[in-house]
């Protein structure tokens, strides 16, 4: 979110930002954004604030986006092909070099800047192109056996997108979103709202 947040900051020609105004552009406190950048080094000067240019290329650099990722993305379907078509991937470094499904009807599709492959091929692309990352777009019945074959291919990361409980190995990143609880969360947040401003 920091990195968000300065990165237009830098985009609009602004050379330093102080803790209070990276704390309102996040909705944190100046305490927790100073606490938060300390983690990483000392990057502001009391009194003078975060330098905006070289506090960008810093995070950067340790998020690890200074270098180009290759993705995979299994599942041709409605979330597939949104991500596919994501142009933010791109313009934080990472590149999309395939999109896989096991639909006859799609394989060979353009699907944003990729073209649909043969899920049969998956192994075999992973490890020529060496790619580290996967996101999954796929029906929660095939997601454990489609990410073992990840794994076993050498993916490092996956971004999980399919309703399902995925096991991993220690050495592999997971992350998964569920819309469907996001959603729940922001539905939890309006009834007690709702409820709050009723009760005073």
């Amino acid at each position: 979110m920091y990195l968000r947040y300065l990165e237009d900051l830098d985009a609009g020609g602004q050379h330093t930002a102080s803790s209070d105004e990276l704390a309102h552009l996040c909705g944190t406190t100046p305490a927790q954004v100073r606490k938060d950048l300390s983690f990483f080094g000392s990057f502001g000067k009391r009194g003078l604030g975060y330098p905006v240019h070289e506090l960008t290329s810093h995070l950067r650099e340790i998020l690890g986006l200074k270098r180009e990722w290759k993705v995979v993305i299994v599942g041709a379907g409605k979330i597939g092909a949104a991500l596919a078509n994501y142009r933010g991937f791109r313009q934080r470094g990472f590149k999309v070099i395939g999109v896989y499904d096991n639909s006859a009807e799609k394989i060979g599709l353009p699907w944003g800047e990729a073209i649909v492959r043969d899920i049969v091929d998956l192994e075999r692309d992973v490890r020529v192109e060496e790619a580290l990352i996967a996101v999954l777009a796929i029906p929660s019945d095939d997601a454990q056996s489609v990410v073992d074959r990840l794994v076993e291919a050498g993916i490092r990361a996956i971004l999980n997108f399919a309703p399902a409980q995925i096991v991993v190995p220690s050495h592999v990143s997971l992350k998964s979103v569920n819309m469907a609880m996001e959603l729940e969360g922001l539905s939890f947040a309006l009834t007690n709202a709702m409820t709050s401003k009723g009760a005073a």
